[in-house]
């Protein structure tokens, strides 16, 4: 069944759990990701993002999400992810997505701000949540460049800028920098915990990680605590995929690759994320 953002959101906080926002570029992560849910019977956000256009677009891939969170036992939000642009979310809204990010963080600050504006007063034609970006992320969320940035402070979200950003745009949430990043972790993440808390306090709205992959449980549940409900997450489900197929054609080098290596890579990316729905849903899930 389809709900709304902040209704996802409004589980998170009432059950300090982080939403797991799970991107699903292919069919086999999309199926993977909602057998997670239903199994759990917990809400969950399947995202499409704009990097991923080159593996499946949004007018392709959409339908599918859209009519499998349709049909769903689970409470299941359809988001666009990482929209870079105000025609793009449209694009997301028009095959029946109903939830976006408007992602302007690269922008300066009074252009993220004016077309952020832009993107909640059309979603707000439809009833629609909105997810913006204050402070640089680094890396992509296809995993390019994701080394460059790791610990500068200078790319985390300013308490001071995100209220004003939130209270002029009327956001639903907020990703934020605070030393996680895109793609696979090739040294330590910094993480700043008590920015989180100030970034909670001052917005009044929920906090999103990006790059949620990689951290370990205690790490997820601390941020959590601090005021992070929604927790995108991809990169290590397609590493888990990669490492199955790999594996398959050791052991069976003779097989029909495309059928089986489709079956591999859905049941790694299945049982990786039901992992991290245990931790991100401690407690909530059986």
């Amino acid at each position: 069944m389809l709900i709304g953002l902040k209704e996802a959101l409004e589980f998170g906080e009432k059950n300090n759990c982080g939403i797991a926002s799970i991107n699903t570029p292919t069919l086999e992560m999309l199926v993977a990701t909602i057998k997670v849910a239903e199994r759990h019977n917990i809400p969950l956000i399947i995202q499409h993002a704009e990097v991923h256009e080159s593996v499946n677009t949004i007018e392709n891939i959409g339908p599918a999400m859209v009519e499998l969170a349709k049909r769903s036992s689970a409470p299941l939000v359809v988001h666009v992810d990482h929209g870079e642009t105000f025609d793009y979310v449209k694009r997301g809204f028009d095959v029946g997505f109903n939830s976006a990010m408007y992602d302007g963080s690269r922008l300066p600050y009074e252009e993220n701000l004016a077309t952020t504006k832009r993107v909640v007063a059309l979603a707000n034609e439809y009833g629609y949540g909105i997810e913006a970006e204050l402070g640089v992320m680094p890396g992509r969320e296809d995993g390019a460049d994701s080394t460059t940035g790791i610990g500068d402070e200078s790319l985390y979200t300013d308490p001071d800028l995100a209220a004003e950003f939130v209270a002029q745009t009327g956001v639903t949430a907020l990703a934020c920098s605070f030393g996680t990043v895109h793609g696979l972790y090739k040294a330590d993440p910094k993480i700043n915990y008590e920015l989180i808390s100030t970034l909670r306090q001052r917005t009044g709205v929920p906090i999103v990680m990006h790059g949620g992959s990689g951290l370990s449980p205690a790490e997820y549940r601390e941020c959590i605590s601090r005021g992070v409900k929604k927790i995108n997450y991809y990169t290590y489900a397609d590493k888990a995929a990669l490492e199955a197929v790999k594996q398959l054609l050791v052991d069976k080098p003779d097989t029909y690759v495309f059928v089986a290596a489709a079956v591999a890579a859905g049941l790694a990316i299945e049982k990786n994320i039901d992992t991290l729905v245990q931790c991100l849903y401690e407690g909530h899930v059986n």
